[in-house]
């Protein structure tokens, strides 16, 4: 392998070793590099190496880490900066890089896309300004529109547990400026040459100003919503009128169109404490509830007593929040300011982030965990950005330019998609990216 390099650039002795299949692996011998080798560098060395044992060997581009920290400059500077030692033989791990490697043509919605789920593999969901509610049938086609609300859908959730594996009877719920939530019901398998046109199941009625998120309760028995009047609802998920909390809506002419009759629900129980918009609910376990606020707050509550159990207050309005990395125990938030916030509720003593990443140049709209990886998050910003990270770094590791607006919602999509939606109106698709 020919490495022509100034004689007066140092050269650092390094072993690659790596956990990718056996295709991946490179020899175990120790060679000699120049110490002014950046990552794509690195890649191009592990490349030549590859192909020297494997004479059809397409390029592929790959990450390094030198004691578990992603290397995001040269090595000199690398080592010099972690004070390691320039006389030892470094042991160097590549991985693949987390990077798209294709990009779907946008699909184009009638107003803003401003929510949307990825967490069914076989369509994407999402929540446009015209209030409407879209699935996208292996994201290739609008299958069903989901309408009944008078404003802009602000945000959406498949409820957990109701034939989200299969794909049958799909249960869904949406949240909207109108006020309200709403439940519906589909089979997302029916073949369609056209979109169908589905009408909720269950309107949810209860909050005093526009709703801002909702999410679904882990085992799907229910939904909670955050909205603009400060408080957060607990709903049942059910959509059966049994439930004793339903109120019927009989048929009703409008426009000359008869509508289908819809139950009324009203919330089991509200969580009083927040002081503006609470801008972002997950709730990942059974009993335990996250939010995020306008008040420059995040809360964790206990869903049974209603009690806030932890409260951290960062000093900036928060947009978004998800929970995720360390076993499923690290909190992220964005908001205003544009900066990545991760904190660990574990640490006793501290409210200070773990994390803190600073690229984005404008509010952050949505931030979510990947479902099978430790270390790797996604973002969206008004910055009209969506960023990929790695806690190892604290540098984003890709940044995808696909929006040309503000981008409002971003989500994973079958373990190596990033789905996101904007102003511009699109919701576009990056593919291909190796997270492990």
């Amino acid at each position: 392998m020919d490495m022509e390099t100034d004689e007066s650039v140092k050269r650092v002795q390094v072993r690659f070793v790596t956990q990718l299949d056996q295709k991946f692996k490179v020899p175990p011998s120790t060679i000699a590099l120049p110490s002014d080798l950046t990552r794509l560098g690195l890649s191009s060395v592990v490349n030549n190496l590859l192909k020297a044992v494997v004479s059809d060997w397409e390029p592929e581009p790959f990450d390094f880490l030198i004691d578990g920290e992603l290397v995001r400059m040269s090595l000199e500077e690398f080592l010099v900066a972690k004070g390691i030692s320039a006389e030892k033989v470094l042991e160097i791990e590549y991985i693949k890089a987390i990077v798209p490697r294709q990009h779907e043509d946008p699909f184009l919605h009638d107003d803003w896309v401003s929510a949307i789920d990825g967490s069914n593999p076989g369509f994407v969901f999402t929540g446009c300004y015209d209030g409407v509610g879209r699935i996208w049938k292996g994201a290739e086609t609008c299958t069903h529109m989901l309408q009944g609300h008078s404003d802009a859908l602000t945000s959406l959730c498949i409820i957990n547990g109701k034939g989200s594996e299969d794909g049958n009877n799909i249960s869904v719920a949406t949240a909207s400026k109108d006020r309200t939530l709403r439940l519906w019901q589909f089979d997302a398998e029916g073949a369609m040459k056209h979109p169908a046109t589905v009408t909720a199941s269950k309107v949810l009625r209860g909050h005093s100003a526009a709703v801002e998120c909702v999410s679904s309760q882990k085992s799907g028995n229910m939904v909670c919503s955050g909205s603009w009047d400060s408080t957060i609802n607990l709903w049942k998920a059910s959509l059966s009128e049994a439930d004793g909390d339903l109120a019927s809506i009989k048929k009703r002419k409008t426009s000359g169109a008869v509508n289908e009759s819809q139950s009324e629900g009203e919330a089991v129980s509200t969580l009083v404490g927040h002081t503006n918009c609470v801008s972002s609910v997950i709730w990942p376990l059974d009993e335990t509830i996250y939010s995020a606020s306008w008040d420059h707050s995040i809360r964790i509550w206990d869903a049974e007593t209603g009690s806030a159990t932890w409260t951290m207050f960062c000093g900036k309005v928060l947009n978004c929040i998800d929970v995720g990395g360390e076993s499923s125990a690290l909190v992220s938030a964005g908001g205003s300011d544009g900066t990545l916030r991760i904190w660990d509720p574990r640490r006793p003593g501290t409210l200070a982030p773990v994390y803190q990443f600073s690229s984005h140049t404008n509010w952050i709209s949505a931030c979510k965990w990947h479902k099978k990886s430790w270390f790797h998050l996604v973002s969206s910003s008004y910055d009209g950005k969506v960023m990929l990270w790695d806690l190892r770094t604290a540098w984003p590791l890709s940044v995808i330019d696909s929006h040309s607006d503000k981008v409002l919602c971003v989500d994973w999509w079958k373990g190596d998609s990033v789905v996101s939606g904007g102003a511009d109106s699109k919701m576009c698709i990056a593919s291909g990216i190796s997270v492990k």
